[in-house]
């Protein structure tokens, strides 16, 4: 029984000790996040608050920008005013200006107000988190698209970034709802998302975060967990999802990564941002530098990049003949078309075939692109691949970098732990050590 609950403690403490280079990685950095309407009203809001105010204490960066389109359109039926959509966008009239109005001033009170909790008992409790709001965003009109007036449906045309990032600085979280002033003093109905990802672009975040119903989009009729822009872009074409066309909009501005997130699952913003698997769809700007599995054509870049190292005897010399049949194991960053860090893994098989665990091996980096966190990068890849392929656990085994492995998760292990195929080729001589990580 004691011997359970020993266990039992175990599972959150690793998580939490494997999630530290992720908040390290995210610690005075912006996010922002865009919540719709329907969020607000669901019964996981108020978890939602708790893990955006743990994000905050963490040292995160938040912007926070809310919907309004469920609890606007209840408001225009209950006075039974026409309601017309031109694409993504409202077309908003005086007297749905005034709707929309009194709709997103509760909204943003109601808001501020759950991030102010602090009862003893909560998740909340001695929370010092202070809200701050205000007018913003300056807006002009969008004016007639396919020949409709969208009236006072706005867009945004300025930000007020010094006072956005002054506030940040300050450790606040910065709301921003739907709604913009103009330099004729007139007030515009802005698309939360459209402004989510104005937000993003202005004040450089490193993520936007949206969250939707379901998780994961689906395409093809399976869900996925990560797009490419390009990937994204072909996507759209078939999937009508505002949710990834703001992704995109995103991402073409700049944002290296949009997350698609439920509102709906409990810890959903916590898992995705700060575990290796993820809840939703993570859509990622293409760049020079790409990580991917090697080919033939990569075997003298990879050559170039271990025979320093082979050399230097801290990796097993390779033959070129070895490294050619053996290149399906290999993986590489490869950075404006040249390859700069390279890894293996190599599935390790019991006496019956199956495979039980698996070897990371041959982990080189350019002299010139260390210290980038592209080894981190690498290895959470490879982990990835682990986890696809049903692989347990990996061991590496090292002359030199045992505290970098260890940094990343692994712990020392003696030779007797490794399984009985690799066992038998340890080589007595290199006198390596093996370090094991449990996926």
């Amino acid at each position: 029984m004691d011997s359970d609950r020993v266990s039992d403690n175990k599972a959150p403490l690793n998580w939490f000790r494997h999630a530290a280079p992720y908040i390290n990685d995210l610690r005075s950095r912006t996010l922002v996040i865009a919540i719709p309407g329907d969020a607000l009203e669901h019964g996981n809001f108020r978890s939602l608050i708790h893990d955006m105010a743990l994000l905050a204490s963490l040292g995160v960066r938040l912007v926070v920008v809310h919907g309004a389109r469920p609890q606007v359109s209840r408001a225009l039926s209950e006075r039974q005013l026409e309601q017309r959509f031109h694409g993504h966008n409202r077309v908003t009239d005086r007297e749905t200006l005034e709707v929309i109005k009194a709709a997103v001033g509760k909204l943003r009170f109601d808001i501020e107000a759950a991030f102010s909790q602090g009862l003893p008992d909560s998740p909340m409790a001695r929370s010092s988190l202070k809200v701050v709001s205000g007018n913003f965003i300056t807006a002009r009109p969008i004016g007639v698209l396919d020949g409709v007036d969208l009236g006072w449906t706005g867009t945004v045309r300025r930000m007020e970034v010094n006072t956005i990032r002054h506030a940040l600085e300050q450790g606040a979280l910065v709301l921003l709802s739907p709604l913009g002033t103009s330099l004729t003093g007139e007030l515009f109905n802005l698309n939360y998302l459209d402004l989510a990802a104005a937000a993003a672009r202005t004040l450089g975040a490193e993520k936007l975060v949206i969250f939707r119903e379901p998780p994961r989009l689906v395409v093809d009729g399976l869900p996925v967990q990560e797009l490419s822009l390009v990937q994204a872009e072909q996507a759209a074409s078939t999937t009508d999802s505002d949710s990834l066309r703001c992704a995109i909009l995103a991402c073409n501005a700049g944002t290296p990564r949009t997350h698609l997130l439920s509102y709906a699952q409990d810890g959903a913003l916590v898992q995705e941002l700060f575990s290796r698997e993820g809840t939703g769809t993570m859509v990622y700007r293409d760049s020079y530098e790409v990580v991917r599995r090697a080919r033939i054509t990569d075997v003298g870049g990879i050559l170039g990049l271990i025979r320093p190292l082979e050399i230097q005897g801290i990796l097993v010399r390779r033959s070129r003949e070895k490294l050619e049949a053996e290149i399906e194991h290999f993986t590489l960053i490869e950075v404006d078309g040249t390859p700069v860090a390279c890894a293996a893994l190599y599935p390790i098989s019991d006496q019956d075939g199956a495979t039980v665990a698996a070897e990371i091996a041959c982990v080189a980096i350019h002299p010139d692109f260390r210290g980038g966190g592209r080894g981190a990068k690498l290895l959470h890849h490879i982990e990835r691949q682990a986890s696809v392929l049903g692989i347990p656990e990996l061991y590496v085994l090292t002359t030199q970098a045992e505290h970098w492995f260890i940094e990343q998760g692994f712990e020392q292990v003696a030779v007797s732990d490794l399984p009985a195929a690799r066992q038998s080729l340890y080589n007595i001589q290199r006198n390596s050590r093996v370090l094991r990580k449990v996926l």
